[in-house]
Parts: structure tokens; sequence; C-alpha cells
């Protein structure tokens, strides 16, 4: 009989929230301070707190060896869940016991030390999982090998790119064979080849018996990787069971198609945002013949009501268009044009136009994320609405019954009755004639 590895009971987490007038920002400039205080004494403005519970009541229980799935909107409480599993925070109530070594994948990079060197963080990582320095010795060519960052092992991590974290967190934290392994949709990093990579390793992690919990926006990785998945949201486990199940109920609750020119109110979506730039509102046009309705080959316009504390620009607005189950299929991000976005204090219009959107006809998910320079979000909702696109008769497209990808295509005729057709046989070798 398999023993019990993770239990937990009646978890609750309240977090306080301030505000000032319109809103105070967390990570502030010192001048930013000054003129906040400042205005609460020119225009009276008090900063007022809240509390809120990112968790509420949530108790359940995971065996030795078990894969588990944790799915559910933005703002639903899994990170939160998965940060007191960690012990990276301490539950307002309730309690949660974890039997075995444990390694997390929270965020990229959480657990390393900035002034230590790659090398350097791998054994600290170790010695935190209890592991003795000759035991992470024999891990560590395997380590560096499948991270792919082995000319910066010996360049402290501050100077490593959100990518190069990524590849080197997972490679450690799914190398140094921890009993149970937490991971937050560390997948949403990286590119499809090392995310595949990703999803194999896990594969194999799973099959040797260790206990993993996973959170993901990917819920075909979800469907591969976990015969269990629990749902949760506003703080709450909904639904908990097998796989196939859970998630159709998921997409059943996001099943809301937003129509073409529609704002759609974004200020209760759930989202890691940091309180500096939000999106409160966003849109979509099509062809403007088809009633703004998006077709197979034609134009997508989405347009975001962005709100900020202060004039400034802005280095990235990407919108991303996922299938249902979650597979990325498409990025159009203003970062890869160099362009920086100005918005004004206050709200600010700006939209992304993409010329001919090749998707066959279906429903797909839309997110919206605004970020810095160097790839840290602002803003991010990952289901901000759901996009129906359609076929157009006489558009060039046939109507595809698999894939999600449209193309252009034909038949090239008469090619068996050309007098170039090759004769296979005098260009075929035997192994014997080789």
């Amino acid at each position: 009989m398999t023993s019990t590895v993770i239990r937990a009971q009646g978890l609750g987490k309240e977090y306080r929230r301030y505000t000032l007038g319109e809103g105070i920002n967390r990570y502030a400039t010192l001048r930013d301070s000054l003129t906040d205080a400042m205005n609460s004494v020119v225009r009276g403005r008090r900063r007022v707190s809240t509390t809120f519970w990112a968790l509420q009541d949530v108790s359940f229980e995971v065996s030795e060896g078990d894969i588990v799935g944790i799915i559910g909107n933005n703002g639903a409480g899994k990170s939160t869940l998965l940060k007191i599993l960690s012990r990276v925070t301490e539950p307002t109530l309730g309690e949660a016991d974890l039997h075995g070594r444990v390694a997390s994948l929270l965020e990229v990079g959480t657990g390393f030390h900035p002034e230590l060197t790659g090398r350097e963080n791998i054994f600290l990582n170790g010695a935190i999982l209890g592991m003795r320095r000759a035991e992470i010795a024999r891990k560590f060519d395997e380590i560096v090998s499948f991270s792919e960052i082995e000319q910066f092992i010996e360049t402290p991590v501050k100077h490593y790119s959100s990518g190069m974290y990524l590849r080197l967190a997972f490679a450690v934290a799914a190398h140094l064979e921890p009993e149970i392994l937490l991971i937050d949709e560390i997948l949403a990093v990286g590119d499809a080849a090392f995310q595949q990579k990703c999803l194999g390793k896990m594969d194999e992690v799973a099959g040797s018996g260790r206990t993993v919990i996973f959170i993901s926006h990917n819920l075909d990785a979800i469907q591969r990787l976990c015969p269990r998945c629990v749902l949760m949201d506003h703080g709450r486990i909904i639904a908990d069971g097998p796989t196939d199940a859970i998630v159709s109920r998921y997409l059943s609750s996001v099943s809301d198609t937003a129509g073409p020119e529609q704002w759609i109110e974004l200020t209760g979506a759930g989202r890691p945002a940091n309180g500096d730039v939000r999106i409160v509102a966003a849109r979509y046009s099509g062809d403007a013949r088809l009633g703004n309705r998006v077709a197979t080959g034609g134009p997508l316009e989405v347009q975001c009501v962005l709100e900020s504390n202060r004039a400034r620009n802005l280095s990235s607005l990407a919108i991303t268009i996922y299938s249902r189950s979650g597979t990325k299929l498409l990025n159009a991000d203003t970062i890869e044009l160099g362009k920086s976005i100005p918005i004004r204090s206050g709200r600010t219009t700006v939209g992304i136009r993409i010329e001919q959107v090749h998707l066959n006809p279906g429903s797909y998910i839309v997110g919206i994320w605004i970020g810095d320079s160097i790839g840290h979000a602002l803003d991010h909702i990952a289901e901000a609405f759901v996009l129906d696109v359609v076929l157009v008769r006489g558009q060039g497209f046939g109507k595809a019954a698999h894939g999600a990808v449209a193309c252009h295509f034909d038949v090239v005729p008469d090619l068996a009755s050309s007098a170039s057709e090759p004769r296979l046989g005098d260009h075929v070798r035997s192994e014997a004639d080789s």
C-alpha cells in the first residue's frame, strides 16, 4: 500500500493589499514614494489597506508516486498553494505536512543566489536538498549538459537571461532526485525545443516513482503527464479527479466567446500584476467586410486599454493565441519590433494588428502580456477572452479536419506523364553494391 506523502488540511492564506487614491505602486522608486507622500499631505489622500483570501479551506492528500496536475484561471490560488507546500510562505490557517525531500520550481531562478556562479548554485541547491557533496558531484555533468549553458557555468547567475535561469533551475530540480517535485508553470518560459526536453524529463521523473505536483496552463502537458487533476477557482478546490474529466469541466467554464468590437472588462481577471500598469479592457476586430469577424487567412486587431500610475514607455506588448488545450500557436510581441510604446498617466488604448491569421476555423484562447525590457511581466492575463475563427469560402483555404494552422494548397497536375519522370531503378543502390 502506498503511503501519503502530502497532506493539506484546511489551508487558508490571507494577504493585505494597499491603495492610495487610484492605486499604490508596490515597486515604487524613491521619486514615486515621495510623490505619494506629498499627495497624501496636499490632497488629503490616505493609504488604505484591505485584505483578501488567496486560499480558502483547501484540503487534499497525495500518495507516494502520484503525478497530480493543478489547473485553474490566473488568481485561482495555484501558485499560493505551491508556495505553502514549498515552505516559501506560511499559511494563515490550516497546515500542510510533507514527508520526503522536496524540490520546487516556483518561478525562474527561485532558490539561486545571484552572486554565486552556476556551478556554486548547483552545489548549494543540492545541499539544501540534504545531498552530500559526492552525490551532487556525480550528477554535475549531467545537469550542466541538460541545461545547455556549459560556457556560462562559471558566471554569476545574476548575469543570466531568464531562459538560462530556467534551463539551470529545471536541470537542478529534475536531476538531484528529490522525492517530491513541485513545478509551477515552468514551461511558460523557454523555446519550444527545451519545453519538449523538459516534458521528456518529467516523463522520466514520473516513471521513477517520485511524487510530482505540476501547475500549468498547457492542458496538453497536464493530460500527457498527470493521471489525476485538481481544479481551483477563487482560492478553493472545486473538483478533484481523473484528468480528462477535470480538463473538460475547466474548458466548459471558459467557453464564453467575445464578439467583434465588444469590450471585455478585465479589471477582475486574476493575474500576477504588480500594480504599476494594468490591462483593464480589450476588444478585437477582424475583416470589416465580414462584420469584423476573424477569418482564416484574414486580419486580426486586438486593442487594449492600459492603466498606468505614471507616463512611461512599455518595452513589450504581446498578444498570444492558444489552442483550447493550452498549446501556444501564435505570439505577436512588440519587443521583436524594437519599438517602445508610450503610454500616459491614467488610461491609454493601444493595439496590435496581425495581417494574416493562418488558423483553421475553431475557438482559441487569447492572452495579453505587457512587460519591461528584461522580460519581467508588468501584467499578464493568460485567458483574456475566447476568439472564434471562421472559414470564408473563396479565400483559397480549404476546410481541414485536423490541425490548427491553415495553408494554401493545390494539385500540380499531370506529373506522371512528364518526360522528366525519374527512372527510380537507375538510382537505387543495394547494400551489396555499397
